[in-house]
């Protein structure tokens, strides 16, 4: 049998019929799409809801991927040695076998035998925004290189506490992991240094930054931040988005949903939460906060001490 797939994740929603003869996943709150038969999934709360993490097998199939939207770096588990990827050398999977697959590229994969592996899920934008943050680089810069059936102990290391994590459903534990090895694929980057034309110089970008930290609980506008780059509001925008990878709209948005993940650890109420973050009520935090990772705060707080 031969399967064509855009991505992996496009293939049904949670809560679709189950591809015949597998499991409907357990999921937890992510609007994860698995392909074919999930056994665990998770969605990353503190970012998009489509940055994700699931448990999956196959057996005797054939997988062809035509441009993927999203990178995908993945762990095989258990078994692998009868899966290949065509066109490739004669190399299989096997146990603690990474893959690492850039988003846009074009993979077909003959499967004989049962295997799994756990799955990391990530927009090409939430990717370059983790990037442009973590190493506080031009988001422009970030390579992934693409990697199939290779030796990579940390990465593997990274990918494993994220599958313990899927299964037993520490949230927390699976944040951390998923950053971590998000963290290792992406350090390939950070060397390179091209000229690039456009975007904000590195010592605006780590102003503009110090800016939004700073003024997070404040309403922060537009015109504050470009005024804080020394440039017009129409070209601050402009090379924001070249820098991050993201509109400084969704860059403050995230880190006010970072902050309100960080404070529902502790006992404050929601309400003085929500104006420490720089939301105007309880409601507007609540409806951001849905929006960006799937659950209410409150059902954030409940699961987080559970």
């Amino acid at each position: 049998m031969e399967r064509a797939c855009e991505d992996p994740l496009l293939a049904r929603k949670i809560g679709a019929k189950a591809p015949s003869g597998g499991d409907r996943p357990d999921t937890f709150h992510a609007a994860l799409r698995p392909a074919f038969r999930v056994r665990r999934a998770f969605g990353l709360a503190q970012r998009p809801r489509d940055a994700s993490a699931a448990i999956w097998t196959n057996a005797r199939d054939r997988v062809r991927y035509e441009r993927p939207q999203g990178h995908t770096i993945s762990l095989y588990l258990r078994g692998g040695e009868g899966t290949r990827r065509l066109g490739r050398q004669m190399a299989s999977g096997r146990p603690g076998a990474v893959c690492v697959l850039p988003q846009g590229h074009s993979s077909e994969w003959e499967i004989s035998d049962t295997f799994e592996f756990v799955h990391l899920y990530l927009p090409d934008a939430e990717a370059r925004r983790y990037f442009a943050e973590a190493f506080e680089r031009d988001a422009r810069l970030m390579v992934l290189p693409e990697a199939t059936f290779s030796d990579q102990p940390r990465l593997a290391l990274a990918m494993e506490r994220l599958a313990g994590a899927v299964r037993s459903g520490e949230s927390l534990a699976a944040e951390e992991a998923m950053g971590e090895a998000l963290g290792l694929c992406l350090s390939a980057g950070v060397g390179a240094r091209p000229c690039l034309k456009g975007g904000l110089a590195p010592h605006l970008r780590r102003r503009v930054i110090d800016h939004v930290e700073a003024g997070l609980e404040d309403a922060l506008r537009l015109d504050d931040l470009a005024d804080a780059a020394g440039l017009s509001a129409f070209h601050f925008q402009r090379m924001f988005r070249e820098s991050f990878g993201v509109s400084p709209h969704s860059y403050v948005r995230r880190r006010r949903v970072e902050r309100a993940l960080h404070l529902l650890a502790g006992a404050g109420a929601i309400a003085e939460i929500a104006f420490a973050c720089g939301f105007t009520s309880q409601s507007q935090l609540t409806r951001v906060f849905k929006a960006e990772t799937g659950l209410t705060p409150a059902c954030y707080r409940a699961a987080a001490k559970a």
